[in-house]
């Protein structure tokens, strides 16, 4: 009796780890929002930390102090994920972001405490530049690490997913208090509810976070890092493309991201006369296209490669950023297509920022490798940016910041170009 034909088995189906992402990234999401609603809500409290007319410049340079420690942090903390664990740096970066956000949104004014108010400021902020320094390095190294080579663009997605989420609970929360409160209601307590949440979801994102395991990656490296003599320098000396590669486009996801979430609310409101409100709005809708655009670009990196996506990016960016700084003006529409244009072509790059920077560096460099590079990256052009634009803007030359980008842009075209696919590669 004749045999039937075997039939080939199907190769399983691969399931997503949606408690370990979802686990991973809302840490990171509570790290964002405490950090957004700073400069989302600057120009309401800046007097109450601040006397005289340079208010909110002295708030925004408080903003930008905080950010120069964001590469001590990255440093720090990326060097201790490559010791201690991804897990144990993550629960350590959320403790920090969660208490700097609740001491701010407690933290009495100038007129009760005089120079203390500020002082204490500074400090909570300079809490968070620390955090937010480790934050996204190991948050990156993790979801890296735990995806399969040919999935990896899917698995970064998730980063930012989290980050756009929080950013869209910061500029939904921006709208309802700005469309339900006074201005003299904003500026005495309003914007201290923002803070105080970000505290307190602080609390979700570590109870949370608990649950993850460390990744086999790092285990099977724990013995390497710790033998590492001089890690920073080992960055540049035997990885020196790497880091020149990676500033290049942090530089430009940098400009991108401070552009379009954080410094375009206050200059749009106190430069150009848009109401709070349609700004708000505006940046809610394009935000939440932001979300919903980060899976189908990870799914689309880990079929057409990275490359094809930054170099897109980069190039449209440098095209489109200045005539896009003409429709910032009062009007709903304009507003849309502003943060829609722009927000839009960002996803190709962040949602496969994670991917991107762990493929650079082996793993008993990449926390430190990421941490400190992009942050020092970071520090100069992303802490600076909404006070360049605000002081440009006061002597009638706005429109110089967004040739600044762009140049940048074509700076970083140029580099990308230099970069090999790493498409469904093993991390080194």
């Amino acid at each position: 009796m004749a045999q039937s034909p075997a039939v080939p088995e199907r190769p399983e189906k691969h399931r997503l780890p949606l408690r370990t992402l979802v686990a991973a990234s809302i840490g990171n999401a509570v790290e964002w929002y405490d950090w957004s609603i700073y400069t989302a809500f600057s120009v309401y409290f800046a007097a109450a930390f601040f006397p005289g007319d340079l208010a909110l410049i002295n708030t925004l340079a408080t903003f930008a102090l905080a950010f120069f420690f964001r590469p001590l942090g990255g440093w720090l903390l990326g060097r201790f994920a490559d010791l201690r664990g991804r897990k144990t740096a993550m629960l350590v970066t959320i403790s920090l972001m969660a208490g700097g956000s609740l001491l701010i949104g407690i933290l009495p004014t100038f007129e009760t405490l005089g120079w203390a108010a500020p002082a204490l400021l500074v400090l909570a902020r300079i809490a968070q530049g620390l955090s937010l320094g480790g934050e996204v390095s190991n948050a990156s190294a993790y979801l890296a690490e735990i995806a399969p080579p040919d999935r990896r663009g899917r698995y970064s997605a998730f980063f930012y997913i989290s980050t756009g989420s929080a950013l869209l609970i910061a500029s939904l929360l921006g709208y309802a208090l700005t469309a339900l409160l006074t201005q003299e209601q904003l500026e005495d307590y309003g914007w201290r509810i923002p803070f105080i949440l970000g505290g307190l979801l602080g609390l979700v994102g570590m109870w949370l976070r608990r649950t993850l395991t460390e990744t086999e990656q790092f285990e099977d490296n724990r013995t390497k890092a710790k033998a590492l003599k001089n890690p920073l320098w080992l960055t540049l000396s035997r990885h020196p493309k790497a880091v020149g590669q990676l500033v290049a486009f942090s530089m430009l996801s940098t400009l991108c991201y401070y552009t379009f979430f954080s410094a375009l609310t206050p200059f749009a409101v106190e430069n150009r006369g848009a109401a709070g409100t349609d700004v708000f709005l505006a940046l809610s809708i394009a935000t939440a296209l932001f979300i919903v655009l980060q899976y189908p670009m990870g799914a689309l990196s880990d079929r057409i490669g990275r490359k094809p996506q930054l170099l897109v990016w980069s190039a449209a960016t440098a095209v489109l950023i200045v005539p896009l700084s003409t429709l910032v003006r009062p009007g709903l529409v304009n507003l849309l297509v502003v943060f829609g244009v722009g927000i839009v072509l960002y996803t190709a790059m962040t949602s496969i920022a994670p991917a991107i920077m762990s493929e650079l560096f082996p793993t008993e460099l990449r926390g430190l490798g990421i941490g400190a590079w992009y942050n020092l990256t970071v520090a100069i052009f992303g802490g600076t940016a909404p006070l360049v634009i605000q002081a440009l803007a006061r002597v009638e030359l706005s429109t110089a910041y967004f040739w600044y980008v762009a140049v940048g842009s074509a700076v970083a075209f140029v580099v990308i170009r230099t970069l090999p696919e790493t498409r469904g590669s093993e991390l080194r």
